[in-house]
């Protein structure tokens, strides 16, 4: 049997720009990638009044009377707002408010495909993030949640707590707590395929920005031991005598505390010395390869997981970390095994949310959602080239929807109580219309094919 053959660096660079090369031609032939569609039956023209004046005056009535009841009648229920400032747009930085609409479209349709939700891309025009907030709380009546979008840090941290505490409705950051559900599933699976505790390993955190900040945090909800974590950022290991966190400690708190309650063998040095003897790694940061060396990885644990998840390039090659010693490698790339994506959390996760009407997406949620999403794979088989769900497999979405709903709804944060047969017939309802209404318009040709490229 012939060893399959590794494709090279330009194989691999040619693949990661195919998207870009048709993504222009195919936005264009559809001018974006969302609109509106009707929800209730028009049968003539007598309808519009119901739906419209003079009868959908009893209705608005009713809201002024008892404002719960805008869940009732409206489809706020299940309308999130997709936010950004255009700060932090994907790999491509301060792009601005238009050129970051795309991306927000983008989101809306996994949000519509594998959630069921209805979500609208909202891009502002400010990089204050008091004026951001505002105008979230101005925005926020039309919606049932809100989901911030790429939004440079620390300022996405400062817009998340303040909405969070501030709206009665779901407030998420996807790029944060996203992130951070799905890295906690691929943890929790792979470390029951080397056979070893979650909260009696060592992690290496490569990359304090948004996402990993809010992984160390999830991870700390969850149960590990803050001192089982080493965090490093551009300038090194966080730990408390780095002077330049100190001195930033009122612009960016985030670092500074993680400085002082991780690391409890106050290791000093970089990226080399965070994985020395690591059993998990978990890269966030500069894409590469060659941001983290191979030999680095030879000086982890035996039986050591990577997650290399900077795109399009990771961190190391998924087959340099395994020839290096590392068991289990995922990135966030499809073309590789073990896709470490936040597309398997948030359509489930705010699925589950919308269909309590929950005021608000908890840490213990979103972890409800990563075991979810952990039993999902589980229940298949895991291996070492499995341990999460891939988008095809739709009923991920479900469960998680039911687990959040549950975990919601446990936590007192629901205004709607709905047993678990309710829940997993709802999600799944919602779910399937979405792709099946979506299957519908493309086979009778109202949404035509995209155009060769």
């Amino acid at each position: 049997m012939t060893e399959e053959r590794k494709p090279t660096v330009e194989e691999l660079l040619a693949k990661a720009k195919e998207p870009a090369r048709k993504a222009p031609a195919w936005h264009a032939f559809y001018r974006g990638k969302v609109g509106v569609t009707l929800k209730c039956a028009i049968t003539d023209y007598q309808d519009f009044g119901v739906w419209y004046t003079p009868g959908v005056a009893q209705p608005c009535r009713e809201i002024a009377d008892s404002p719960e009841k805008v869940f009732e009648y409206t489809n706020k229920g299940n309308f999130v707002a997709v936010v950004s400032d255009g700060t932090r747009v994907l790999g491509l930085g301060d792009i601005g408010p238009e050129a970051a609409l795309p991306v927000m479209e983008g989101k809306a349709i996994l949000f519509k495909y594998l959630g069921g939700v209805d979500a609208f891309p909202v891009t502002i025009d400010t990089k204050d993030p008091d004026e951001l907030i505002q105008a979230v709380k101005w925005i926020a009546p039309a919606f049932g949640g809100i989901n911030l979008e790429d939004i440079s840090s620390p300022k996405c941290f400062y817009v998340l707590d303040r909405l969070r505490k501030e709206l009665e409705i779901p407030v998420w950051h996807d790029d944060q707590q996203g992130t951070a559900s799905i890295t906690l599933a691929g943890v929790i699976n792979a470390l029951k395929v080397v056979g070893k505790d979650p909260k009696r390993v060592t992690y290496a955190v490569i990359g304090a920005g948004a996402a990993n900040i809010a992984f160390v945090r999830v991870l700390l909800t969850y149960g590990v031991p803050p001192g089982n974590v080493i965090m490093v950022d551009s300038k090194g290991i966080l730990h408390p005598g780095r002077e330049d966190l100190e001195a930033k400690k009122d612009e960016n708190p985030y670092k500074w505390d993680y400085a002082n309650r991780t690391n409890a063998e106050r290791r000093a040095g970089g990226i080399a010395e965070a994985l020395e003897g690591a059993d998990v790694c978990v890269a966030a940061s500069k894409p590469g390869p060659g941001t983290i060396k191979p030999e680095w990885v030879a000086g982890m644990a035996e039986d050591a997981i990577v997650f290399a998840c900077a795109n399009p390039i990771p961190e190391i090659w998924p087959w340099e970390a395994k020839e290096a010693g590392a068991r289990i490698i995922g990135t966030g790339r499809s073309d590789f095994p073990n896709q470490i994506n936040n597309s398997l959390g948030f359509p489930g996760i705010f699925r589950g949310t919308l269909d309590v009407f929950a005021r608000t997406i908890t840490d213990e949620m979103a972890i409800a959602a990563a075991e979810a999403i952990a039993a999902t794979a589980e229940k298949k088989g895991l291996h070492e080239e499995y341990i999460v769900p891939t988008m095809m497999e739709w009923e991920v979405f479900i469960n998680e929807a039911v687990a959040v709903a549950k975990k919601a709804i446990e936590q007192g944060v629901a205004r709607r109580i709905l047993s678990e047969d309710e829940l997993r017939a709802q999600a799944e309802r919602m779910i399937r219309y979405a792709r099946e209404e979506t299957e519908i318009l493309m086979r009778e040709g109202h949404i035509p094919p995209p155009p060769a490229v």
